[in-house]
């Protein structure tokens, strides 16, 4: 068996990571460091909660004397690192919160990574010659794209916002770990996640809340603004494959191809929720445009063809697929 520390699991992907990669690797021990802010719920792994090879410890990443522990007494031979501060909202607001976790958390967890799997600098301890760290990061870093054009592995970083930046950050801590240290890591920045499981802050999922609860739908600005939309089951199956078999000191980049406006998206699930949910009058009616949010990037858009091209990846779920997927996994979640 071989144990692996997974950071983050109660949160949106890493929920959603966890029970796919238990399902599949039966030779793999997964703990689970969470420290259960408001956007990690236990109740997202309660398929888990009896599975012998999983183990959650609640704390912090940024405890150094904790991670240093659990390296120790689970003996720890990989780690895939979810843990992070996302909403950018929330960033614009207290900026520290995401500096402390994003950027401090990560500089612990791969420092300590490094002390226990090596002897010295590109020189491995005999018995963790393969072990990986495997960092978990988005497209955000990259900035604002022009109309037509997609990130690429080898796009600039411009990061526009706080919580952009301290992804930026993390991801540039975890690269010197490599060239500096030897340190064998793999980075995945993916596009806008979708699916079950996610945060209600979200916005897909206040898009459902809001119509639900016949309140107004609140869109920023005029609704152009265009993410890449990845279902979260997809993005775990990309993980995968870049943790098992990325080459080591590579960024993969990971998209739906599926890009779509603001707009787009409520307009989408709002004649879903018509047909499904029927009420007095369109759901549509309920969009309202509030004012935009600070440092709004416009556009987003990843180019997977790396991971594609190596691994023969590609998204099962189209958006039109995904997001019928999602609607009902949320109508079972408010009907409760």
């Amino acid at each position: 068996m071989k144990n692996i520390l997974v950071t983050g699991c109660a949160g949106f992907i890493g929920s959603n990571f966890v029970p796919y990669f238990l399902d599949k690797y039966p030779e793999y021990n997964i703990v689970n460091l969470d420290c259960l802010t408001y956007a990690g719920d236990l109740e997202n792994l309660k398929e888990c909660k009896n599975n012998h090879k999983y183990k959650f410890i609640k704390g912090n990443i940024c405890n150094r004397e904790l991670v240093e522990f659990i390296f120790n007494e689970y003996n720890i031979e990989g780690v895939i690192h979810f843990a992070a501060e996302s909403h950018v909202d929330n960033s614009i607001k207290n900026p520290g919160v995401f500096i402390e976790t994003n950027v401090n958390g990560t500089y612990i967890l791969v420092d300590v990574a490094k002390n226990y799997w090596m002897n010295s600098p590109f020189n491995y301890k005999k018995e963790y010659k393969n072990c990986r760290f495997h960092h978990i990061s988005t497209d955000e870093v990259y900035g604002s794209l022009n109309e037509t054009d997609l990130f690429t592995e080898e796009t600039p970083y411009a990061p526009n916002s706080p919580y952009s930046a301290s992804k930026a950050s993390s991801d540039m801590i975890v690269r010197s770990y490599q060239e500096t240290f030897g340190l064998n890591t793999v980075i995945t920045n993916c596009s806008n996640n979708y699916g079950p499981k996610q945060h209600d802050e979200k916005l897909i999922p206040t898009i459902i809340r809001k119509a639900l609860a016949g309140e107004k739908i609140p869109i920023y600005g005029d609704g152009k603004n265009i993410r890449d939309w990845l279902y979260v089951l997809d993005h775990c199956k990309g993980i995968d494959l870049v943790y098992h078999k990325g080459r080591e000191a590579n960024v993969y980049n990971i998209g739906g191809r599926n890009e779509r406006s603001n707009l787009q998206i409520v307009e989408a699930i709002c004649t879903i929720l018509d047909k499904k949910v029927p009420s007095n009058r369109s759901y549509k009616e309920l969009i309202t445009f509030v004012e935009d949010r600070a440092g709004h990037d416009r556009r987003y858009a990843i180019d997977a063809t790396k991971l594609e091209n190596e691994f023969d990846w590609k998204a099962n779920e189209d958006f039109d697929s995904g997001i019928v997927k999602t609607i009902e996994s949320y109508l079972d979640k408010y009907a409760k």
